[in-house]
């Protein structure tokens, strides 16, 4: 009688631990059933052949993104590296080689992976850097150096690896693409079954009781990041052997589609559940869903708007899975918005708010004489000054390289017009920071509000008059969303503004069809390069905008419930503070700055054009970061953060005055961050 308990609950165990997969795997077939009803004939082997090779690169770099979360990381680094590897084996493969070892040039494509993920994971188990900032920092490393090696799509592969990937391991009944993945599968499978499988997911459950059980914690991260740049590595073989080409930018609309994948497929983002099996089955099912799309005669420019909008529900959805009820949802939502600010689990928050005691052991106001200035600022002067004493250093380099910059009022001008950008960006991803967490849709926001600003303008200063109103209310619109998916659906900061990104960049290519249209009108350019004595009229505002910036996080409620909420989310609570309400003003004030970039954009260049604001992404947290702020919240002055923006604009100004390559300046930036991160870094993290 013993027996049967056992028989039926063992059924329910392998569904409930395979529940991710088996939902993935059933939602694939019913899309692939649909591809078969909606098209002209039946499925055949070759449709099946092209479906496969179609998602195979996604699958592959899904793969090696499921191990990272699976230890309760991230890598925003993945596209890059598959750029990288690329463009490596398009300019060194000799094209006309007719028999080049393949096994040779897919171990190189896997070896510079694994090299990037060895530099990641260096900087995340042994330095305890935050996964998000290394790997955005790598990022931008790898794209720069992605540039220097091809700065334009060209180049060729041998068509040899073309034919071993594109082709059939058995004429006729299996594709090559299948037969990789399946071997990289095979190869987690095994990997699952020894202690270093074990750890990586307890490491993801809770890095702190497995180190109480003997788990060499940071290695097995090291070990995780280094594995997964393999997979991407993998993955960059793969598509070049399916374009032939070489193309530096060819990974980089993989990631919002590889997040989704993992999600999809039922890896818990947070770590300790999941696999790559059903990671690889969500990026076929993303995969199909764009298919669907063309094949009904939907635009491409749609895919990204599917793949965001899948990210959020698939994210949603499993969320409320871990909860029966609304309510428990509800209650537990301060603490998991806490832990996934932090990139923790809730269970490591004790660490963080360890950090609230100084704040409870603080004297009332009035209770002791006020002390001296420098007593008061001592935290701010010492982690705002380096950037200050590092922007005057440049500015005598440039004066002694370039010559006449501090007495030319032109080059004060220039720097001030180009770091009105970063100084307004500063505020807004600043003000997040401070909270703990990160806004990736910065880029698309400045984009498609430029987009939209340009195509109601077109050139008139009438029109101006209700256009400037119209795009800055979208962008608080576009603000009110992301806060609301973070605050009451308890959503993750990062997938949260990836997700918004990836809509926004969909609407502006609807919006503009693929080609935007549409010029400044002539104040607004005015307005950016126009004079006043020699100084542009725009300097004036920045100066009211510093003050007002200030005045904000320094002297408001607001900013004391910014910097309340950074130090702790439930300490915050406890002192009455609206979280969820401050939280959604903090992302509102994100993309209103960033909106307003995306409109001084369009009148410094008198248009507007397609990732326009791409290259803002990066440095509108580097300025935050060198300026003295934690990237992990609760410190930080945005005095501190205009000397990172007076920092990296005169030191781009210096290198654009050199003989440089462009792409050096990505590779700056993310090295900047990077050191900027170690030596400014909590020393009690």
């Amino acid at each position: 009688m013993s027996t049967a308990p056992l028989s039926t609950s063992a059924p329910r165990r392998f569904l409930a631990t395979h529940r991710g997969v088996l939902i993935a795997a059933i939602v694939f077939i019913i899309l692939l059933g649909t591809v078969d009803f909606i098209s002209a004939g039946p499925l055949t082997y070759f449709d099946i052949t092209f479906l496969s090779s179609g998602g195979a690169t996604s699958a592959l770099a899904a793969i090696g993104q499921t191990l990272v979360i699976l230890s309760g990381g991230f890598d925003l680094s993945a596209g890059a590296v598959i750029s990288l590897v690329n463009v490596v084996l398009a300019r060194s493969m000799d094209p006309m080689d007719m028999e080049a070892n393949v096994l040779l040039w897919t171990a190189v494509g896997i070896g510079i992976g694994m090299l990037t993920g060895a530099f990641n994971g260096f900087f995340i188990a042994f330095l305890r850097l935050q996964p998000i900032v290394v790997t955005l920092s790598t990022m931008f490393i790898i794209q720069g150096v992605t540039l220097l090696v091809m700065d334009k799509p060209g180049g060729s592969v041998s068509p040899s690896l073309g034919t071993f990937y594109m082709g059939d391991a058995i004429t006729g009944w299996l594709p090559m693409p299948l037969v990789v993945i399946g071997v990289v599968l095979l190869a987690w499978l095994w990997l699952k079954n020894t202690r270093l499988g074990t750890a990586i997911y307890a490491v993801g459950s809770d890095p702190d009781a497995a180190a109480a059980v003997g788990v060499r914690v940071a290695l097995v991260r090291f070990l995780v990041y280094v594995i997964a740049g393999g997979c991407y590595g993998l993955a960059g073989v793969f598509i070049s052997a399916q374009t032939g080409s070489g193309d530096p930018l060819v990974g980089n609309p993989l990631l919002l589609s590889m997040f989704a994948a993992v999600v999809v497929g039922g890896t818990r983002l947070g770590g300790g559940r999941g696999g790559p099996l059903g990671s690889a089955i969500g990026a076929y099912i993303l995969m199909i869903v764009v298919n669907i799309l063309l094949v009904l005669n939907v635009s491409a420019y749609y895919s990204t708007i599917a793949e965001g909008t899948i990210l959020i529900l698939a994210v949603l959805a499993g969320s409320l899975s871990r909860h029966s009820t609304l309510a428990k949802q509800l209650r537990m939502l301060g603490t998991r918005m806490s832990a996934r600010r932090a990139g923790t689990l809730v269970s490591q928050l004790r660490q963080n708010d360890m950090r609230l005691s100084l704040v409870r052991q603080a004297k009332p106001l009035g209770s002791a004489s006020l002390p001296s200035f420098f007593v008061r600022n001592a935290e701010i002067l010492r982690y705002a000054l380096p950037a200050y004493i590092c922007f005057i250093i440049v500015v005598v380099v440039t004066q002694i390289w370039l010559g006449g910059a501090i007495l030319n009022p032109g080059y004060w001008n220039s720097l001030i017009v180009l770091s009105c950008f970063l100084a307004i960006l500063a505020l807004g991803q600043g003000t997040v920071i401070l909270t703990g967490g990160l806004d990736l849709s910065v880029p698309w926001t400045i984009g498609l509000c430029g987009i939209i600003l340009a195509g109601m303008v077109k050139g008139s200063d009438v029109a101006l008059i209700y256009a400037l109103p119209t795009v800055l209310l979208l962008a608080c619109a576009i603000g009110l969303i992301n806060g609301l998916g973070i605050v009451f659906l308890g959503l993750s900061p990062i997938v949260m503004t990836l997700a918004t990104n990836g809509l926004l960049q969909g609407a502006a290519l609807l919006y503009s069809n693929g080609t935007p249209d549409g010029f400044s009108s002539p104040m607004l350019r005015w307005f950016m390069t126009g004079k006043i004595w020699v100084f542009a009229p725009v300097t004036i505002f920045m100066v009211a905008f510093v003050f007002a910036a200030v005045t904000l996080l320094g002297r408001t409620p607001f900013g004391r419930r910014v910097y309340g909420i950074g130090n702790g989310v439930r300490a915050a609570e406890l002192s009455g503070i609206a979280v969820g309400r401050t939280l959604v003003l903090v992302y509102m004030l994100s993309a209103l700055c960033a909106g307003f970039v995306g409109v001084l954009l369009t009148g410094f260049s008198g248009q507007a054009s397609l990732g326009m604001g791409d290259d803002y992404l990066l440095p509108s947290i580097a300025v935050v970061v060198v300026g003295g702020a934690l990237i992990t919240g609760g410190r930080g002055h945005y005095l501190g953060m205009l000397g990172g923006v007076l920092l990296l604009t005169s030191l781009q100004t210096l290198l654009a005055g050199t003989t440089l390559p462009y792409a050096t300046r990505a590779i700056l930036f993310g090295l900047v961050v990077l050191g900027a991160v170690i030596a400014l870094r909590d020393k009690r993290t």
